[in-house]
């Protein structure tokens, strides 16, 4: 057995050891080795051999074709398990794991794709990664560095080894924002951590974000596309594609600013894919869209670069930009100031690939990073020539369009010119299918229940024509597909909707000319030709289209005779297609990656015609049906106890102690006296069976209603096992796509509901919990503090704080507290982090000193470089969220920014907040201060007390009423003596004399 190691891997203090317990591995002794199998790892299978009497070593099995390996991972000391990166907070007890032979352990190796030869070195992502020679070197190699590489070349693995070195504050930045979280992923899987540095992984449009946040929502081609059908009289010779490309590859999208018109009039013939007596009415078109983004509040990113310039700051120590091509050359100037020292960078991408309007070059992005032209021309660049995704025949087919668009077009630039090899092993097939409704029917039929085939269209436009023909909800055009992966691919009509386009683009292209086995550099001959501009969208999304598929591409098309379709080396056969059809399970979890990667309209797709959820059978009582239950209880005062046991159970479910109170006072309902005893056991009647090991019932209920169903107290289904410490069910709804941002009426999450429970329950801290934390905390929290976007990243210290404050938020109105000033002491925090597991809060940060640096670093009004402004200071030691923090909600396909005080619903909040003697008025005074500072409405007056306070104001007025008749009849009594004689020498008159004989005195004294 082969040994590989992480290149992580420390056994300085254990090496005589550790050689010894390889050997034994590599021989497949593990009896020798004391080799044990932990158990019940859903995140991988690990085995664990002894080294000492103190210390083990974790190591797995890889298999790459015959070959099985022993990959040594990490040593373990002193038996902490607890500590281990790679078993991620699972409960490890030594005495009760079972021994394993190598001969069993060996069938459960997993597959490695690639293997180098002789290099025994391996990195870790989400997976084990063996490096070729060509990325070894790069891997080697320090910044300033440009890869370009293909679809499946590894180029995003590599770049994200090579940002584990850097130190300080880093960046990554791509276009796509799922790209984005994706790579953030893949670079803190198996526990990462670098304590010298803080990584953020950012879209460009988040980027653009952290430096301020932009008005409105950005525009996309659909917002363009129909603004434009709305000009179409005034500019009907114009193509709505090639005008949006021009409007953000050319006029808006250089380095210098914005075109004018006389400079954009003077473009050379290669810089503007319109002629030039065409651009006159074309900068007025754009002049027109400029007015019509303000119009209807929205943005151009590339316009928002051009402002922001002046806005960006040196902040990041090293910058690594993922699929460049994508990015346009403004932006990545706003990037390039954001660098704290010229060089601290790292660029990746792949020019074939271009699918979004922009003039990328190699040389443009160059000249940017190396001012000096020459130096920029001398820069090399590191290609990645070998594919470790494709099959083979979808490969050999790739490349042949890349012979072509060279042969055509000549070189984009000296960087592209390269081939791609197959590694993967996997031959796969490229079918040519006739366009035939016999034929289309049948692969329709076998492919529509499968979330193994997707397909294809180029433009948005053509899915409409697509659906009349494809059941599949997996349908998609090109810009969608960007970024997608699936074992087949079917491409419909492809060439033949666009027959004269590539009719043009193989023109005086021989198949003698494409046996070649490499690309040379050469420039076209005629330099007024804009062929390359005008074509290069179709031959590359037909290059796209082709690399997404893993194993298998069906070329469906009508003129099967077309000279591109020979040059391709396609033929016609018969229909042969094998498709199994996928479980609803398959199609839960297809759903949700979708709708992660912005994918609605087909997630949404999926719902409806495969697993076709219907609603939930049972009322769920949410804010909407809360609020109609206590006017109908305390308002009403509806008869019967039925309603009353419903908030009696919400009370408990959601820990409203105030609500039971009232219950209890104003409804009579005297079951509630018991909120103490029964608000851990009664609280739970709604969600008993998730506390079952056995839940096949509630997976049965998923598929019926959904994964995202609500359960009567409104949690969903991730929600009730998360509170219930089920870690194997919370593993089965995760894995069909359950949704770990969805929220209840109080703004918590399942990672919330999972907190709760730790906070006031030391065994479920120290049990589940850990295990939970690591499967349900989001990668981050996007936060908007004044007008930018601040991310807190699952590793900082702000964010484990934030999370504990979010779940303590409803008890500080609900609970009494040392001051009833609706804030937090830091007693209060450390106290729920009592039993709090490391992997949650470590322990190096549970000291007083070092959480009141945290939140005072964070004081809105502290003056620090790295301050977040996301507390308010109310009293020495007291703090609350700044109460002008927003929180990043989805809502529908759109995003809106939520002030804090309403996602946690302070509103509802008050509704059951503490009520007690005198408390209760400076309660309110609380909540009615941070509802004014949130720019919320004012409170109003809680539905239950509605009564309590009309008896109070009624005894009031009565108060008030009696005191006006006393004061009256006072006044009356007064007047009347006034009226009566006084008879001499009476005291009255005996008074008066003597303050008459007074004022005389006074007088004569003035006089």
């Amino acid at each position: 057995m082969k040994i590989l190691e992480y290149d992580g891997l420390d056994t300085t203090r254990v090496r005589a050891s550790y050689r010894k317990v390889a050997e034994a591995i590599a021989r497949g002794d593990f009896r020798a080795a004391q080799v044990k199998k932990l158990v019940n790892l859903s995140h991988g299978k690990f085995y664990r051999a002894r080294l000492d009497d103190a210390d083990r070593l974790l190591f797995s099995l890889v298999r790459h074709g015959d070959e099985v390996c022993a990959l040594m991972l990490e040593v373990i000391a002193n038996h902490d398990y607890d500590n281990s990166r790679f078993l991620r907070g699972a409960a490890i007890d030594e005495s009760r794991v079972a021994d394993i032979d190598a001969a069993t352990a060996v069938g459960e190796a997993e597959p490695l794709r690639y293997l180098h030869p002789q290099r025994t070195a391996i990195h870790l992502l989400d997976k084990p990664i063996s490096f070729d020679d060509t990325q070894e070197a790069i891997y080697r190699q320090p910044a300033p560095l440009i890869v370009v590489g293909s679809a499946g070349s590894g180029k995003t693995a590599l770049t994200l080894e090579k940002l584990k070195h850097a130190e300080g504050e880093v960046l990554y930045v791509t276009h796509s924002r799922f790209l984005a979280q994706g790579a953030r992923d893949l670079y803190y899987a198996n526990g990462f951590e670098h304590a010298a540095q803080e990584a953020v992984f950012l879209s460009y449009r988040e980027f653009v974000e952290s430096i301020r946040v932009p008005a409105g929502r950005e525009a996309t081609w659909r917002d363009f596309a129909g603004w434009f059908a709305r000009q179409r009289q005034a500019f009907r010779d114009f193509d709505g594609h090639q005008a949006f490309e021009e409007i953000r590859g050319v006029l808006a999208a250089g380095a210098g600013g914005i075109l004018g018109r006389e400079e954009y009039l003077a473009l050379g013939v290669r810089q503007s894919i319109f002629a030039v007596e065409q651009r006159e009415r074309l900068y007025e078109l754009f002049d027109k869209y400029r007015a019509w983004l303000a119009e209807a509040k929205l943005y151009d990113l590339n316009l928002v670069a051009q402002e922001w310039q002046a806005l960006a700051a040196p902040r990041y120590d090293f910058v690594v930009i993922d699929e460049v091509q994508d990015i346009t050359t403004v932006q990545l100037a706003l990037v390039l100031r954001t660098l704290r020292k010229p060089g601290h960078f790292l660029l990746c991408g792949d020019s074939n690939q271009i699918v979004h309007p922009n003039f990328f070059s190699w040389s443009q992005v160059k000249s940017l990073f190396w001012k000096d032209p020459k130096l920029a021309e001398r820069q090399q660049l590191r290609v990645l020539s070998a594919n470790f995704r494709n099959g083979l025949e979808a490969t050999r087919v790739a490349n042949q369009l890349l012979k072509i668009k060279h042969r055509r077009f000549g070189s984009i630039d000296r960087e592209s010119n390269f081939l791609v090899e197959a590694v993967g092993g996997d031959a796969g097939q490229v079918a040519l299918i006739p366009d035939k409704e016999a034929t289309k029917r049948e692969l329709d039929q076998k492919i529509r229940q499968s979330t193994q085939f997707a397909v294809l269209v180029m433009r948005d436009e053509d899915k409409l024509e697509a659906r009349r023909h494809f059941a599949t909800p997996l349908l998609f055009s090109i810009h969608e597909a960007k970024g997608l992966e699936y074992e087949n691919i079917v491409l419909y009509r492809f060439i033949s909707d666009h027959r004269a386009e590539f009719a043009e683009i193989v023109d005086g292209v021989a198949a003698a000319d494409l046996e070649v086995e490499t690309l040379d550099y050469r420039r076209a001959k005629d330099k007024s030709d804009k062929s390359l501009e005008v074509y290069k969208f179709f031959v590359n999304a037909l290059y796209v289209a082709l690399t997404r598929a893993i194993r298998n591409v069906y070329v469906l098309e009508s003129d099967s005779a077309h000279p591109l379709v020979g040059l391709l080396g396609l033929s016609v056969g018969p229909l042969s297609v094998a498709a199994q059809k996928s479980t609803l399970e398959d199609w839960q979890k297809e759903a949700r990656k979708l709708e992660l990667q912005g994918k609605q309209e087909q997630a949404e797709a999926i719902r409806q015609t495969i697993l076709k959820q219907t609603p939930v059978p049972w009322p769920v009582l949410g804010e909407e049906k809360l609020v109609e239950l206590l006017q109908k209880v305390f308002r009403e005062q509806a008869p019967g106890a039925k309603l009353k046991q419903q908030l009696y159970e919400y009370a408990t479910c959601h820990d409203e102690p105030q609500l039971a109170a009232w219950l209890v006072a104003e409804a009579r309902f005297e079951q509630a006296v018991n909120f103490p005893k029964q608000r851990a056991t009664f609280g739970r009647k709604t969600y008993v069976p998730y506390f079952a090991r056995h839940f096949k019932d509630i997976l049965r209920q998923c598929e019926q209603y959904g994964v995202e169903h609500r359960l009567p107290m409104n949690q969903t289904p991730l929600m009730a096992a998360a509170a219930a410490g089920n870690l194997p069910l919370v593993e089965a709804l995760l894995e069909r796509g359950a949704d770990r941002d969805a929220v209840d009426q109080y703004g918590y999450n399942a990672l919330h509901w999972a907190l709760r429970e730790g906070f006031r329950d030391a065994a479920f801290a120290a049990g589940p919990l850990a295990a939970l934390y690591e499967r349900l905390a989001p990668a981050s929290i996007d936060l908007r503090s004044g007008d930018r976007l601040v991310r807190l990243d699952r590793h900082l210290a702000e964010y484990s704080l934030f999370q504990t404050l979010w779940v303590l938020f409803k008890s500080r109105f609900t609970y009494p507290q040392r001051r009833r000033m609706g804030a937090f002491e830091t007693k209060d925090i450390l106290d729920a982090w009592q039993h709090l597991p490391a992997n949650i809060v470590r322990p190096e940060r549970r000291r007083r000193q070092y959480l009141s640096s945290v939140l005072a670093r964070n004081e809105i009004d502290r003056d620090y470089a790295y301050n977040r402004a996301l507390f308010r200071r109310l009293q020495q030691g007291w703090y609350q969220f700044d109460p002008g923090l927003s929180v990043r909600r989805r809502q529908a396909e759109d995003e809106i920014w939520l002030p804090v005080i309403a996602a946690l619903n302070l509103p509802l909040i008050s509704e059951v907040s503490h009520w007690d003697d005198g408390e209760w008025d400076s309660v309110q005074k609380a909540i009615d201060r941070l509802l004014e500072l949130a720019g919320l409405p004012a409170r109003t007056a809680p539905i239950a007390a509605e009564r309590v306070l009309a008896a109070e104001r009624a005894r009031e007025e009565a108060r008030l009423a009696e005191a006006r008749a006393l004061q009256a009849r006072r006044e009356a009594a007064r007047a009347a003596a006034a009226q009566r004689p006084i008879p001499w020498g009476s005291p009255e008159a005996k008074r008066l004399e003597i303050e008459r004989i007074r004022q005389q005195i006074e007088a004569r004294k003035k006089g």
